[in-house]
């Protein structure tokens, strides 16, 4: 929340991006008093008491029949049937003509001071059901869009009811209920069952299943047991957990989904920008040509004054930007709502329109495509020594080594009697170098037993050689395991039309194409640092167009801050969900097909809403123009049409 001060301010209304003084509040978690914008969602407790809301439009429809029976039934006197029609304006325009004031008194035209102005033109002239008419049909149309903005929102603002408020913290054996801020990284908890984790942490003891459902949209449990890492704002569905914490509530992932999701509505998409733009410039030029409407003809004698007022007011009412202005900015809210009801998370609208427009995929493979997981795929013998003896020796040197590859090499010799070891070295990152035996034995990466006098130049490229007293006995291939989904997500993402899936690895040519050929990709490059991935993928792009990369590690940052569109896989590590434009926060590829058709779909709706507000609006002005549309056209044109695409926008929110 927010500490105000005193003064008066400039600030940006959150939902009619318009920036409007506010009178601000002494008070702390006391939010700005009504900006007066007339947009209908922002203002004070009172003014958004939709009760009060509901009291003035029905007294103004009261008012309304009132005054339409007085004129069209009983014939009562004019000055009657004005006074009905006036408080029924009053009532339900109010709000409309203190913004349009306010606009206009800052030299600023908006979609307000169109509706003041023609409202009370029109009833200067003596047209007073009209300009009633546009007055409660405008208000009954916000009353609408309110309903229908307040349902977007409220989908979103419920992923704040993921993060629980308190925890259970064991301390001496003795639990205590605590507000979850106060907890911190190594304390211990205990979630019961049916109850929200409240924080992230390793499960110490207890058996459970997990509905992740809120973190991932995956309808499937989860099962928890002691090791498992669990998040916060999963359910636990069965047995108590003991946890102990591992990031406090700030840096939890229900407190990062929140985060980045409130933040997303800040971002704007090109769309978007461009729609604010327009109204900018568009209510300028509308009130101008409306002016030129009723000064230039009765100049040239091509009809009353009085007749071509009345036209300029009917083109005023239905040039009115509303529907531009409020479905499409709800148009990439709803899409970020839609797309985090399924587990995916994303920055902004702009995010959103470039995750819509993707040519080319490209993915880092350890972590991402793969497991992450080394397993011993071959073994080679070079020598006189037989296959089995060749992965003893090898484990026997690699057993105090924590390296991966060591640990694979350990794993593939499990229930084999190990040789001891004497005078064990390891070279980080290369190998191990050891005397077993009375031998020497060199274990590791090409580069170390060239250093150790061999020469390499005839050995086909593995990823461990092992040599004994100088001589090169036989070679290993180490193979990073494909996710279980890789290979079905990669074909999701041809079959909606992806141009060109690409997979970049640090890793040899060999475990590169054994990964490539198991996931299905036929593009790949190996052996790359990360500055070779960053130029790679600005390779790719300017070849084929939009491009999204996905990664998960540290070292996928760099290349995930350069793509048109960064997406993280899982709530993995920082650098990279910060680095990140979009999380995925399922760690699973399959999920980046659905994530691209729903961010399609969105798109999709937010430029038919674009195009059918600008061409009804157009032939309504041509009409108008010519004299051959109604008032009741022109408020059709404005508070209908925008109705109409706002309750199209909120179909995004739906989307599976």
């Amino acid at each position: 929340m927010h500490e105000f001060d005193n003064q008066p301010h400039e600030t940006r209304c959150a939902c009619c991006e318009h920036e409007h003084e506010h009178e601000q509040d002494t008070k702390k978690d006391q939010p700005p008093l009504a900006c007066g914008c007339g947009c209908g969602h922002c203002g004070n407790e009172e003014e958004k008491n939709p009760n009060i809301f509901k009291i003035e439009m029905i007294s103004s429809l009261l008012f309304f029949s009132a005054g339409f029976l007085s004129e069209h039934i009983f014939q009562t006197p004019p000055l009657i049937t004005a006074i009905l029609f006036g408080v029924s304006i009053i009532l339900s325009g109010w709000r409309v003509f203190r913004s349009g004031w306010r606009s206009l008194l800052k030299l600023r035209m908006d979609e307000t001071t169109l509706m003041a102005v023609a409202v009370i033109a029109a009833f200067g002239l003596g047209q007073f059901l009209e300009a009633a008419m546009v007055a409660v049909l405008y208000q009954l149309g916000e009353m609408i869009e309110d309903k229908a903005v307040d349902s977007s929102r409220d989908s979103i603002e419920k992923l704040a009811e993921i993060r629980a408020d308190t925890a259970r913290r064991v301390l001496d054996g003795t639990e205590e209920i605590v507000s979850a801020e106060s907890v911190q990284i190594g304390d211990t908890i205990r979630v019961y069952p049916f109850e929200r984790i409240p924080l992230d942490g390793i499960v110490l003891s207890g058996n459970s299943t997990l509905n992740t459902s809120a973190l991932t949209g995956e309808s499937a449990p989860a099962d928890a047991f002691a090791g498992s890492e669990v998040l916060s704002g999963m359910m636990n569905e069965q047995g108590p957990l003991t946890i102990e914490v591992t990031h406090d509530l700030q840096n939890s992932a229900a407190s990062r989904i929140i985060a980045m999701v409130e933040s997303a509505a800040a971002r704007k998409g090109k769309a978007e920008k461009l729609i604010t733009r327009f109204a900018e410039i568009y209510t300028p030029l509308v009130m101008a040509l409306a002016l030129l409407l009723m000064v230039l003809p009765p100049l040239f004698g091509l009809g009353e004054f009085r007749v071509w007022l009345y036209r300029a007011l009917v083109f005023l009412v239905a040039s009115c930007p509303c529907a531009l202005v409020i479905s499409v900015p709800l148009g990439f809210y709803a899409g970020i709502g839609a797309e985090s009801k399924n587990g995916v998370l994303i920055k902004g609208g702009r995010f959103l329109e470039a995750l819509a427009l993707t040519d080319a995929v490209v993915f880092d493979k350890t972590g991402t495509l793969t497991s992450g997981e080394l397993k011993l795929n071959k073994v080679t013998t070079l020598g006189s020594l037989p296959q089995a003896d060749l992965l003893r020796i090898a484990a026997s040197a690699e057993q105090y080594s924590t390296h991966p590859a060591a640990k694979a090499v350990i794993k593939a010799a499990a229930g084999i009697e190990l040789l001891p070891t004497d005078q064990a070295e390891e070279i980080p990152g290369h190998g191990v170098v050891a005397v077993i035996d009375g031998k020497k034995v060199v274990c590791g990466r090409r580069h170390l037993l060239e250093q150790n006098g061999l020469n390499m130049e005839s050995y086909a490229p593995a990823s461990i050689f092992v040599a004994i007293d100088g001589v090169v006995e036989g070679s290993m291939e180490l193979n990073d395991t494909a996710k279980p989904d890789a290979a079905e997500g990669v074909k999701m993402l041809k079959e909606i039309g992806i141009k060109r899936v690409v997979m970049l690895t640090g890793d040899n040519e060999n475990s590169a194409a054994a990964a490539a050929q198991e996931c299905g990709i036929t593009e790949y490059h190996a052996g790359l640092l990360p500055e070779s991935k960053v130029s790679l993928m600005e390779s790719i792009r300017n070849e084929t167009g939009k491009t999204i990369f996905v990664g998960d590690g540290i070292n996928d940052a760099p290349v995930l801050a350069a793509s048109d569109c960064g997406v993280a896989m899982g709530l993995g590590t920082d650098a990279a969900i910060e680095a990140s434009d979009v999380v995925l926060t399922l760690d699973k590829p399959s999920k980046l097909a659905p994530a691209i058709r729903i961010a399609r779909r969105a798109m999709g709706i937010i430029r038919f809403n674009i195009f059918f507000a600008l061409a009804f609006k157009a032939l309504v002005l041509v009409l108008a123009a010519l004299g051959y549309s109604p008032m009741w056209m022109a408020v059709f044109a404005d508070v209908g049409v925008c109705i109409l695409t706002v309750l199209n926008a909120t179909r995004i929110l739906k989307f599976r």
